[in-house]
């Protein structure tokens, strides 16, 4: 099936490793260009680098710290000077910190605000008039299945990834008349490096192991395992798509059965 991406421009953020970085393999590996970005410049050349070795397209990357709006503004001029206007946008980055309501800071919330929420909005809106003009665009957000089922001791995730979803699903009306779809994916328990994070962090409460934690996470998802990344780059690749043309303002969960809901 031809995806009609050869030649499109996509930038995917949060792509060093994980699920961004299986993400930017999926389109590169269907003819797109890929800009690169992520915190650590060494795991981006990296990536960069093995990826040039297999896919015929571009692949540029820009180091950035995504929570901090600066960085943000140099990552659009970058792209733009290197790429011209993306065609396709992921919205990814990593998770806010975990804990409970009365654990949670002032300055907590406003971290998780800046990285969960406005990582994404300023992003959007600086890639968004492009494709405005250009009359095609695909913008897709990673979030998490806890915009669905919230997740226990992901109290910030919970809030701020619920918000970018109340914004894209808002946005998908305002921009569908310009041939620009918003979706957003929502993984289950995916084996990543934030994964690790969360499961060493509830079996410290606890006072167990991570294998303990793993165990238990596992043997509630119908499916039998956890995720991998690669698994939520088919969904992306597909929403990058042309065949997606007619699909926007949807969270699609990849978790393995794992969310109990009708809808």
């Amino acid at each position: 099936m031809d995806m009609g991406l050869t030649g499109r421009r996509a930038f995917i953020a949060g792509s060093s490793e994980g699920i961004g970085g299986a993400i930017a393999a999926g389109l590169a590996a269907e003819g797109a260009d890929i800009m690169l970005c992520a915190r650590t410049e060494a795991r981006l050349r990296s990536m960069r680098d093995a990826l040039k070795e297999k896919v015929p397209g571009r692949v540029e990357y820009i180091s950035a710290d995504l929570d901090n709006a600066g960085d943000i503004e140099r990552v659009l001029a970058t792209t733009q000077d290197l790429f011209g206007e993306i065609d396709v946008l992921v919205t990814n980055n990593g998770g806010p910190n975990p804990g409970d309501f009365l654990s949670m800071r002032e300055e907590d919330w406003l971290a998780a605000y800046n990285r969960t929420l406005m990582s994404s909005v300023r992003l959007i809106r600086g890639f968004l008039p492009g494709m405005i003009e250009r009359s095609f665009g695909r913008i897709i957000n990673i979030t998490s299945i806890s915009v669905k089922q919230p997740v226990q001791r992901l109290l910030l995730s919970n809030a701020f990834r619920a918000a970018v979803t109340g914004m894209a699903k808002t946005l998908s009306d305002e921009v569908s008349r310009h041939g620009i779809t918003v979706n957003n994916i929502a993984p289950g328990y995916i084996r990543t490096g934030r994964q690790t994070q969360l499961f060493t962090d509830r079996a410290e409460k606890r006072g167990v192991t991570v294998e303990d934690i793993r165990d238990e996470v596992t043997a509630q998802i119908p499916m039998g395992r956890i995720g991998t990344p690669e698994e939520i780059a088919h969904l992306a690749v597909f929403l990058a798509s042309e065949g997606a043309s007619y699909m926007t303002g949807t969270t699609i969960q990849v978790d393995g059965g794992l969310y109990r809901g009708l809808l």
